[in-house]
């Protein structure tokens, strides 16, 4: 048996160490779920052992869909300057998904979590503006909470060992584990850049993507703890074709199942889903961009 609990001073120095590589003087902001506070504890022993300060933020499930059903119109528009400074300060940020439930929002108007949604834009430019400048580290990563094992079909022991696999804690060495993993996949991406055009054909599924000249990029396991895919964008205009997904996707809690895809020049003309189909097309229609592809990957 590989549990977690036992192994969490383990998985702590990976993200700290190999993930986000902090250091003297840095503020790392740690977020996470209520399931996970002895984790988010042992992270930040880690960081102050660094030299590094520690910022901690509990997301609360409670509050979060408190806020799509009772909070003023106004207030779903608002972004906090509180907030926006923290994401401009902080050196690194440590992710950690550890829900109390899977699917909070499963019955919120969808209107008001689109509108949310576009409200955050904002901090999710800023997110990405520095990432792309290489002034913000940051990593994501799953504890395994109850509701996650819950989700996957397993027994709470069972997923717990799961996720030790999947981090690689269950190696003598986990950080020469994933700079193994990392070099394998370097392989992959060299090997995909030399493509112009991809096609994948399954059952529901005859798609083709354009990709010349576009940039293959390692997840490592530094951003995705675990990582183990490489990806890029495919030209905006350059998806054409039909997909259908076999497993459900769930975005801001709300589950949509079945879901088919028709693009036409990097756009979605038609889109259905087996349920949640509403929610799926809200989705669809959240802004300008919203209808393109923004990644394929293979894992």
């Amino acid at each position: 048996m590989y549990r977690f609990y036992s192994r969490m001073g383990e998985a702590a120095r990976l993200l700290v160490d190999y993930c986000v590589s902090a250091s003297k003087g840095d503020d790392v902001a740690v977020s996470f779920g209520q399931p996970a506070v002895d984790f988010a504890r042992a992270v930040a022993l880690e960081v102050l052992a660094r030299g590094a300060y520690p910022l901690l933020n509990l997301r609360d499930d409670y509050v979060a869909e408190a806020m799509y059903r009772l909070a003023p119109e106004e207030l779903l528009d608002y972004i906090s300057p509180i907030d926006v400074y923290i994401l401009e300060k902080v050196d690194a940020t440590i992710s950690i998904i550890s829900p109390l439930h899977t699917k909070p929002l499963a019955t919120v108007d969808p209107g008001r979590v689109a509108r949310r949604s576009r409200a955050s834009r904002p901090l999710t430019e800023l997110f990405m503006k520095r990432d792309g400048e290489g002034s913000l580290r940051w990593t994501v990563t799953a504890y395994p909470a109850p509701s996650l094992a819950q989700e996957a079909g397993m027994g709470l022991l069972e997923f717990e060992d799961f996720v030790v696999r999947a981090l690689k804690l269950h190696e003598d060495d986990p950080v020469a584990a994933w700079r193994r993993q990392a070099a394998w996949q370097e392989k992959v991406a060299a090997l995909l850049s030399k493509a112009s055009e991809l096609r994948v054909v399954s059952r529901g599924t005859d798609i083709v993507f354009r990709v010349e000249g576009r940039t293959w990029i390692n997840d490592d396991g530094k951003k995705n703890m675990p990582g183990g895919e490489v990806f890029t964008a495919p030209h905006e205009d350059g998806v054409d074709g039909v997909i259908t997904f076999d497993f459900p996707a769930v975005w801001r809690g709300v589950e949509v199942e079945g879901v088919r895809l028709e693009f036409l020049k990097g756009q979605v003309v038609k889109a259905s889903a087996l349920k949640g189909e509403e929610h799926l097309k809200r989705i669809l229609e959240t802004d300008e961009g919203a209808k393109r592809l923004g990644e394929l990957a293979s894992g």
